[in-house]
Formats: C-alpha cells, sequence, structure tokens
C-alpha cells in the first residue's frame, strides 16, 4: 500500500497538475463599478476542438471516507476538468503524473477547501471525485461523441490521512503542515 498525507490546497504545490483558482479575502479585480471581484484562473483550460465542446456540469457527490484504499485512477487526455466545489463542499484530490500509468513517486492528495477550485491538465491522473461529505461540484470539461476517460487500476492501493486531525477545528488559511510518506501495510 501506498500512503499519503493530505496537503492543504497551494497553487505551487499544485502546478504539475494543474491550476488553482483560490479566491481568498483579498485579490481579484473589481468589475460591475466596484459591486463584485473577479477572480481568474490560470491558463490551462483547455475544454474545446472541432471534435468537442465545453461542457458546465454538476456533480452530486455522496460522503466518502478518506482513509480509502483508494484503488483507481482515471485521467482524460483530450481535455482539461476542472471542479468547483458549491457551498461548504470540501473534497480531496488525489493526482498523480505518468505517461503509459500513475507513477506512485508523483501522486499526492490535497485538500481543496469551499472557495477554492482546481483545474486538471488534460492528461493528469487523478481519483474519481472524494467529497468528505455529501455535496455539489460544478465541473467543466469536455462533451465529445466518444469516451475520454482511461481507468486504471493502481498496482498498490492508496491510504489517506490527516497529519494531525484534519481541516476540522481549523481555519482553511491555518492548515497544520502536512507531509508524504509510504509505508508498509
Amino acid at each position: 500500500m501506498l500512503y499519503r498525507t493530505v496537503e492543504p490546497l497551494a497553487s505551487a504545490a499544485f502546478r504539475p497538475y494543474g491550476d488553482v483558482l483560490d479566491a481568498g479575502p483579498s485579490g481579484g479585480r473589481p468589475i460591475n463599478n466596484g459591486t463584485a471581484h473577479r477572480f481568474d484562473e490560470g491558463g490551462c483550460l483547455d475544454v474545446s476542438d472541432g471534435a468537442a465542446t465545453p461542457v458546465l456540469a454538476r456533480f452530486r457527490a455522496h460522503e466518502q471516507a478518506l482513509e480509502g484504499p483508494w484503488r483507481q485512477m482515471e485521467r482524460h487526455r483530450l481535455g482539461s476538468q476542472s471542479f468547483i466545489p458549491l457551498g461548504a463542499a470540501r473534497c480531496v484530490l488525489v493526482v498523480a503524473l505518468g505517461e503509459s500509468a500513475p507513477e506512485a513517486h508523483t501522486l499526492r492528495a490535497f485538500l481543496v477547501a469551499p472557495g477554492q477550485c482546481v483545474t486538471l491538465r488534460a492528461g493528469v491522473w487523478h481519483h474519481p471525485l472524494i467529497a468528505l461529505s455529501a455535496g455539489d461540484f460544478l465541473v467543466v470539461e469536455r462533451s465529445l461523441a466518444g469516451d475520454d476517460c482511461e481507468l486504471v487500476a493502481l498496482v498498490e492501493p492508496v491510504v489517506l490521512a490527516w497529519s494531525t486531525g484534519g481541516p476540522q477545528g481549523a481555519s482553511d488559511a491555518a492548515q497544520p503542515s502536512y507531509t508524504l510518506g509510504r509505508g508498509a501495510a
């Protein structure tokens, strides 16, 4: 088994896998005569070409236990996929890089908190949505006539844990520091 602890989602740490849009208390730019602020995501949104069109979907996720073990990953080679938690929804995103299969040394787990959203680059391996409580997520992806979802079974299942008690009781801005680890079953 592979063991990983969940990391707080930060742009620099997530950069190999995609982009983070974090609408924190400051930043963005004023719009609509100052009645709103706009936060733009980085440049990896890739959802249309001659064969596909962008689609906006709502996923209604069921609560899942954090630990797993998580046994599969998927990827979308032809386009990016964005996840936007609605309301107080939170999820953990397990991601990895690899040409023909997820490479264990690149596998990481990130907490996506309310107010944050992520866009996975085309071809990035990820576990299907792991919601920490039942909730809705807005998903921006490609719609095509064919299938662009490649599933693989993991050679070693992944077990997740919080390093020091998890996000309960800690504000999003003051998450404890997390580490990656690998251990025996």
